[in-house]
C-alpha cells in the first residue's frame, strides 16, 4: 500500500507551504534551525498537525539543496523588497511621522 502524503507543496507563486495551509515552510525550517521541537513549533502553528510539522521537517532534510537554494531565492527577494520599500516610504507612515512630529511641537 503506497499512501505517501504530500506535506510540502508549491503555491502558484512559487512558495513552499506546509500540507493545505498557508503556512511557509520558511517558517518551519527557521523555528527547527533555532531548536524548537516539533511539538513546540505545532503550537505556534495551529493550523498544522504534529504529523505535517514532522513531514515538513523530514521533506527539509531529504531535499536539503532544493531547500536551501529556494531559501535563498526567497531572502534575495526578501531583500529586494526592503530596498525598494526604503526608497520610497508608504504614505500611511509619512502621515504617522507626520503626526508624531506634530505632537512633539504641541508638548513644547
Amino acid at each position: 500500500m503506497n499512501n505517501e502524503t504530500s506535506y510540502v507543496r508549491v503555491d502558484e507563486h512559487g512558495v513552499y507551504r506546509v500540507g493545505r495551509t498557508r503556512v511557509m515552510l520558511d517558517s518551519i525550517i527557521a523555528a527547527f534551525r533555532d531548536g524548537h521541537s516539533a511539538e513546540t513549533i505545532r503550537q505556534q502553528y495551529p493550523a498544522l498537525t504534529l504529523e505535517e510539522v514532522y513531514g515538513s521537517i523530514a521533506f527539509y532534510l531529504a531535499h536539503n539543496a532544493e531547500v536551501e537554494s529556494y531559501l535563498k531565492r526567497q531572502n534575495d527577494l526578501w531583500e529586494q523588497w526592503q530596498a525598494s520599500g526604503q526608497g520610497q516610504p508608504s504614505p500611511v507612515v509619512d502621515r504617522l511621522r507626520a503626526l508624531l512630529r506634530a505632537g512633539a511641537c504641541e508638548k513644547r
